[in-house]
């Protein structure tokens, strides 16, 4: 457990310091560059930096083992952490539907849209590959990890690289092909948006099912079910109840045994089961077994 909060904390430390230095060279060169699309998009860079912040203090919170005020331990935490990050990005996703529609309707209206300097170019190509590469390195560690937090976070720098793959098409479209061009950016701005949203979808769903006690998908609960019936002496496990604590497992079912056995016999059966499902899913997986007599 703890290797792995302190592998949490490293690639999420990665991203932030990419985002602290991207945060600073966007917002100069949306100034010096007089890029409202690139000032844009540091904001949304400095969006990641806040949940990056996030993930370090709730995943440190989620590490806690179970206390008085919380039997289950603080996993839950780490969830929480995933749909914040969901929420920002949402917010950042509306922020930018917002702008590229207003400026695409001054440019409806006749209006001039001011071209961007290269500068600004520069920074949404840098942005680009950065942004990438962390999200690549991310990912991979969240699902070595099991991490729903560092994956959010894996997603949110995607999002960022995709915001300025819009923002570079938009601001070289308004430097190489002319001022009647410059509505290309809020265009591309629009679009990016929507993919954010789509991605907002997928982490809120997924996040405010774990907050809901959504139960685990069909395949994990027909694996349990399974291994728990490859076990001797044991017959029919049911009334099977599971849902996912921050990035573990709680497991709940009923089994058969021989009415005749004694009750130590019945609890080393018990016992047998917690012990396959810890193995199987970790050491953190909260098992409830109740033994019925066949």
């Amino acid at each position: 457990m703890q290797e792995r909060n302190k592998e949490i904390y490293k690639v999420t430390l990665v991203g932030s310091v990419v985002n602290a230095l991207l945060l600073l060279f966007k917002f100069v060169a949306g100034i010096v560059g007089n890029s409202a699309a690139m000032i844009a998009d540091a904001v949304h860079s400095l969006s990641d930096f806040a949940t990056d912040i996030i993930v370090l203090l709730l995943v440190r919170i989620s590490s806690k083992p179970q206390d008085k005020s919380h039997d289950y331990g603080h996993g839950k935490y780490e969830t929480l952490a995933m749909t914040l990050i969901g929420v920002a990005l949402m917010i950042v996703a509306i922020g930018i539907l917002y702008s590229g529609s207003a400026k695409i309707l001054i440019w409806l209206k006749g209006g001039l849209l001011e071209a961007p300097g290269t500068i600004a170019l520069w920074a949404a190509l840098l942005s680009i590959v950065l942004k990438e590469a962390v999200y690549r390195y991310s990912i991979v560690k969240a699902r070595q990890l099991e991490s729903p937090a560092v994956e959010a976070n894996a997603w949110h720098h995607r999002s960022d690289a995709l915001s300025s793959i819009g923002t570079a098409v938009g601001i070289g479209g308004a430097i190489f092909l002319g001022q009647r061009w410059t509505v290309l950016d809020p265009i591309a701005s629009c679009i990016v948006g929507l993919f954010i949203l789509k991605v907002v979808v997928v982490l809120l769903r997924k996040g405010i099912g774990d907050l809901l006690e959504q139960s685990l998908p069909d395949a994990v609960e027909e694996e349990i079910l399974s291994l728990v019936a490859s076990l001797p002496d044991l017959y029919q496990p049911h009334d099977l109840r599971t849902r996912r604590i921050g990035s573990h497992y709680a497991i709940e079912l009923h089994i058969l045994v021989d009415g005749d056995i004694t009750l130590r016999e019945a609890h080393e059966r018990a016992s047998e089961v917690e012990e396959l499902l810890k193995r199987h899913y970790g050491d953190e997986t909260h098992v409830v077994v109740h033994v019925e007599p066949k």
